[in-house]
């Protein structure tokens, strides 16, 4: 039986699968390692606030914060969504517009928990990673990433997103708890421009 969220996110299972084959082609496998989240971005403010709400219908719990200047939801769904055979995620992180360059709708990237071996993972994998995403003073550590021709991303952490989160705001409660939060005009090096709505 499919997953309730399969109708709001896509084809998430088939995703999984072209980004695990994508890192193949690169040298990385990914069999060993469980999975963090799957990040779904949305274009504009009021499609955030609609595909939160219907993610949240198939979900038992979020945590959502303000982060480079908008919301950000996490989200734990009421049951893991089922990947790549024998792997689950554990949560979804839906971003909303975006803030300084050019994302993928959508399906966007898929995280991976490399675990204690993090370090030696990035001395190895270097030569492939495009780069590593500074998550600000929390972050344990920032991501590595690597970025596809179709915008799209593989982030790897030491620690899954939700467990660094809990390091220093506590467990998710069971329940729902949003920022408050209007679309703003964002001022980038091309001067201030609105927020799409």
């Amino acid at each position: 039986m499919a997953h309730p969220m399969a109708d709001i996110l896509g084809d998430y299972q088939g995703f999984a699968a072209q980004q695990r084959d994508r890192l193949a082609q690169r040298g990385i496998d990914i069999a060993r390692y469980s999975l963090s989240h799957l990040a779904y971005r949305v274009p504009e403010w009021d499609q955030y606030l609609h595909v939160r709400e219907l993610l949240e219908r198939h979900s038992f719990a979020n945590r959502e914060n303000v982060w480079n200047g908008r919301p950000i939801s996490l989200i734990v769904p009421a049951e893991p969504l089922e990947v790549l055979g024998d792997k689950v995620v554990p949560l979804i992180e839906l971003i909303p517009p975006v803030h300084q360059r050019i994302y993928k709708m959508g399906l966007e990237h898929l995280g991976v928990v490399v675990g204690e071996s993090f370090d030696a993972f990035v001395e190895a994998h270097k030569p492939v990673l495009t780069g590593q995403q500074f998550q600000g003073p929390n972050s344990t550590p920032d991501p590595v990433y690597i970025l596809f021709e179709d915008f799209t991303h593989v982030k790897f952490y030491r620690l899954s997103l939700r467990e660094s989160v809990e390091i220093y705001d506590g467990p998710f409660d069971e329940g729902f708890r949003h920022v408050e939060w209007t679309p703003q005009r964002l001022v980038t090096a091309t001067g201030p421009n609105p927020l799409p709505r």
